[in-house]
């Protein structure tokens, strides 16, 4: 794909967390970028402002001429009308995965997967290496609360950080030099029917493992590979090629000792809050050794990693009062996140308020994020985000609700949420989920701020 300063790309879906680094990734080439996103939000006013040109209703008169190629994400819908027009009118689609595959092909690829832990782990191990001698670009699935961006540039360096995502299979366009898997519990079972096919399709994302590349997969996942690769494996304290020891709070901070094959970084501070969030370093770090960080780069970068917008986001931290923000959208999520701020804040009254994500989701795991919610003291539930579905027959909050085996709890309309905490007495508060609740961040913030 040559760049040339007249050619335009349109973005279908801009305001994606993936498709939005994609946009800045060709803005920043030279490339004139429009884009069609369903409504706004504080990210597409951040492309607008960057200088992209962004419409929120489905019209093909918006869409100008002479594009060079469309990308578009596989939450848009089939019977969108400007992804009809372009089917029609035989422009030049891809996907975003594939724009990905293309992008990467020539570079040194850090791709990570897993069902959960891989925004966190691959902002880590980008934050690593760019605070190294050795540099990187990344391509990432949440906005890094250091560079305030998903996009990191190099001029200098080929390797190239990915968030490897298994939705729609789209981490098979990708050929890794090294891949992470972090887990596979049971998800999108919409796309993949039963884990399994899940689990087989990780084993073929692994089975893209360049020639000589390595493969760093947590402790007891036990997938098939066939390849010419090396192979480590990870966890939070097993004994694994690469686990923590000696976890402590000093401070609200967390210490551990990083054991790996060679030795061991005593004392290592973390700055970024949560349990799970450990396990999430021990995987960046195990990259970051295998490329050649060192030690000191390693723990001055780990201490001033401030971590990812709606990933275990403290948002307010006094005596009296914490609130936090997670995407946690699965049931094994919130059971890492909530037994995270147990672990933290301990003898601490929670209160989570949680939107389920998708009306499949929710009917193939009522029973599990019913266990999950029962670790706190409080809930509170939203309606169901749709995202990309239609409703389905008896698939609601209310049924999970009747499933919620705890006193204090309660179905609010997103828009009653403010006047109704402003009843509630307040320790710990958690927002939790991937659909709209994020717009609720600063709203809920600067309610309990005021």
């Amino acid at each position: 794909m040559k760049v040339g300063k007249q050619n335009i790309i349109y973005f279908l879906g801009i305001g994606g967390i993936g498709m939005s680094a994609l946009a800045r990734y060709y803005h920043a080439k030279g490339y004139e970028i429009h884009g069609y996103d369903k409504t706004p939000t504080p990210l597409t006013t951040q492309l607008i402002d960057e200088g992209m040109i962004i419409h929120f209703e489905e019209n093909a008169i918006k869409i100008p001429s002479n594009i060079e190629f469309v990308i578009y994400t596989p939450a848009i819908p089939k019977e969108h009308i400007e992804l009809k027009y372009f089917k029609q009118n035989n422009f030049t689609i891809y996907k975003r995965s594939q724009i990905l595959g293309l992008i990467t092909q020539n570079s040194k690829a850090i791709g990570i997967a897993g069902t959960h832990g891989k925004t966190t782990i691959s902002t880590m191990t980008a934050h690593l290496l760019k605070q190294s001698t050795i540099d990187c670009s990344a391509f990432l699935g949440g906005i890094s609360k250091n560079y305030n961006n998903n996009l990191l540039l190099s001029e200098k360096s080929n390797i190239v950080v990915i968030e490897a995502d298994e939705f729609d299979r789209s981490f098979l366009q990708l050929h890794p030099y090294i891949a992470v898997v972090s887990s596979i519990d049971a998800d999108h079972l919409d796309i993949y029917g039963d884990k399994n096919q899940l689990k087989l399709s990780f084993e073929e994302y692994i089975s893209q493992i360049q020639k000589g590349g390595k493969l760093i997969v947590k402790q007891g996942l036990n997938l098939k590979t066939t390849k010419d690769i090396d192979i480590y494996t990870y966890s939070l304290n097993e004994k694994s090629d690469f686990h923590a020891n000696n976890i402590q709070i000093k401070g609200g901070y967390y210490y551990f000792d990083f054991v790996f094959p060679n030795g061991i970084f005593k004392e290592i501070k973390m700055g970024y809050p949560g349990l799970h969030n450990i396990e999430n370093a021990i995987a960046a770090i195990s990259i970051a050794c295998i490329i050649g960080v060192t030690e000191n780069e390693i723990r001055n970068a780990l201490a001033s990693f401030e971590g990812v917008n709606r990933r275990f986001d403290v948002r307010i931290r006094t005596e009296n009062l914490v609130y936090i923000d997670d995407y946690a959208h699965h049931p094994e999520e919130l059971k890492a996140c909530i037994n995270s701020v147990r672990n933290l804040f301990k003898n601490k009254n929670i209160t989570g308020i949680f939107q389920p994500h998708l009306f499949s989701r929710t009917r193939d795991f009522a029973d599990e994020f019913a266990k999950s919610l029962e670790l706190l003291d409080e809930v509170i539930l939203l309606d169901i985000y749709p995202a990309r579905e239609l409703p389905i027959e008896g698939i609601t909050s209310q049924m999970l609700l009747d499933k919620i085996n705890i006193k204090k709890k309660f179905l609010i309309q997103k828009s009653e949420i403010l006047n109704f905490l402003k009843t509630r007495p307040l320790e710990i508060l958690l927002t939790l989920g991937a659909g709209d609740i994020d717009q609720l961040v600063e709203p809920v913030e600067n309610m309990l701020e005021s």
